[in-house]
């Protein structure tokens, strides 16, 4: 069947909802927000300065910025032109950014102004300069948005390489299309709503956010850094926010009531302790968690949430199936495979050639995750294959006993991880984040609810380690204890 190239959701949006706000943000105390007629336009000017920037269909630009208008703008752009947009975290050192444009032969870079120095002499002879006004030297302005191929690769986005070296996950936007059809069929989306931009772009959830917003005429609305996150819920009068824990503990420390007004609260990036789940209760408010990840555009279950610890049932546009507890998945969300390394072509066509296939002949992507179906249906997941191992003969999965630690009140966070023992062959041993109680206690707490093999024999204090990802390294936090150790 031929492909019909259609114009994006952007500029769909333009069309049916021309004056709904597409974005606010407020900077040194100003207000601005523009419309999605507004950021259309503007996305078409930024498109032509692209392609005068030297850019060229399945070219990558690698943009290194926080969370700003300029990168949804640059988003895009990149789909109306054929770029493969590749969003870097900021946070990564210079080197590290280096060696990932080397690695994934990213040909052009963005920069935004307070990252700019990121760019080393190596890579200043791929950065590129834009304007993002309508004021650009390109007059008249674009009277039709460009068409595209929504089964193309579209974009890039970095795995959280929480194991290793991060992977370059490519995805079509009919890719990022399903998925957020998939999460408004369970959670409402309308163009009176707003949703907080908390998670950066970099994060498959924060490209999904802009994507669900552009398809329901919803605003997006950037995360004010000079404000609290609990005043600007309140004054931005927000319905609908993404969490990872850490997040919600920190709002919750800071005002819980300004959570009241919120809509929808999505919780995701890992087990929800119960502790925070019954205040979410106290407080009524509508909480929801899932299961996702970057290979398949983000969500793939979604639930109420519920001490349990489930993570919903399967959400549309997905397959899901357990086999020995080995989680595989499949459907309209799954991406187009991984970006050889060092493969740089000049042909979207070409480059498509260059992508890892990572699926069985019936079309099934493993997640190296466990899990199963409970009773009512909910997917409840065990924890990563690779993170499993053996204690005496006997397997433990470090995120059950994770699990039953953070019941405390104390415990924040936690990762229990093996340590060589010559009788055992490894021993658990668990890292916290908080106050660690007495040993005798925890040991009363997982052996309520775990076997008693399964309990750690000793306990670390969380090390201060930078993060650049908002998924907690283990391999970062575990090797930084160990290192500590020696």
């Amino acid at each position: 069947m031929q492909r019909v190239p259609v114009i994006s959701p952007l500029h769909q949006t333009a069309k049916t909802h021309p004056h709904s706000i597409a974005i606010s943000w407020r900077s040194k105390g100003v207000n601005t927000a523009l419309s999605y007629s507004d950021l259309s336009l503007r996305v078409m000017v930024l498109g032509e300065q692209l392609l005068s920037s030297g850019l060229t269909r399945g070219d990558r630009l690698a943009c290194i910025d926080r969370n700003s208008p300029e990168l949804v703008m640059l988003y895009w752009a990149c789909i109306d032109q054929g770029i493969l947009f590749c969003p870097l975290s900021p946070r990564f050192p210079p080197a590290q950014i280096t060696e990932l444009v080397e690695r994934f032969a990213l040909s052009h870079i963005w920069a935004g102004e307070q990252h700019r120095d990121s760019l080393t002499q190596a890579l200043s002879h791929k950065a590129i300069s834009l304007n993002f006004s309508l004021t650009s030297q390109f007059h008249p302005i674009p009277s039709q948005p460009v068409r595209v191929d929504t089964k193309l690769a579209a974009n890039i986005i970095l795995t959280s390489g929480s194991s290793g070296t991060p992977k370059a996950a490519l995805h079509s936007l009919n890719n990022h299309i399903a998925n957020a059809e998939g999460s408004r069929s369970f959670i409402p989306l309308e163009p009176v709503d707003s949703w907080l931009l908390t998670l950066p772009v970099f994060h498959i959830g924060g490209l999904a956010i802009i994507n669900r917003c552009a398809l329901a005429g919803a605003a997006v609305v950037l995360q004010d850094r000079d404000s609290r996150l609990a005043e600007q819920l309140t004054r931005d009068k927000i319905t609908h926010l993404s969490l990872v824990a850490t997040q919600l503990v920190r709002l919750l420390n800071q005002d819980a009531s300004s959570l009241q007004q919120v809509k929808v609260l999505l919780l995701g990036g890992g087990a929800i302790s119960p502790a925070l789940l019954a205040q979410l209760e106290t407080l009524k408010i509508r909480s929801f968690t899932s299961y996702g990840m970057t290979e398949m555009g983000s969500q793939i279950t979604t639930g109420i949430a519920n001490e349990d610890g489930s993570c919903g049932r399967l959400l549309p546009g997905r397959e899901l199936k357990i086999q020995d507890n080995k989680i595989y998945v499949r459907g309209e969300t799954l991406f187009l495979g991984y970006l050889k390394p060092q493969s740089l072509t000049h042909s979207l066509t070409e480059s498509e050639k260059q992508i890892t296939l990572t699926v069985d002949p019936d079309g099934w992507f493993f997640t190296k995750d466990r899990g199963y179906w409970n009773e009512d249906g909910n997917l409840c997941i065990l924890g990563r294959c690779d993170n499993m191992f053996i204690c005496g003969g006997e397997n433990i999965q470090p995120e059950e006993i994770e699990t039953i630690l953070k019941q405390h009140p104390e415990i924040e966070e936690a990762i229990v991880f093996p340590l060589f023992d010559d009788e055992f062959g490894n021993l658990p041993a668990a890292i916290i984040k908080g106050d660690i109680p007495q040993q005798s206690e925890l040991d009363a707490l997982v052996c309520s609810q775990a076997a008693r093999f399964k309990r750690p024999r000793n306990y670390y204090p969380w090390p201060e380690v930078e993060q650049t990802s908002l998924k907690v390294s283990r391999k970062q936090i575990i090797e930084a204890v160990l290192g500590a150790k020696i």
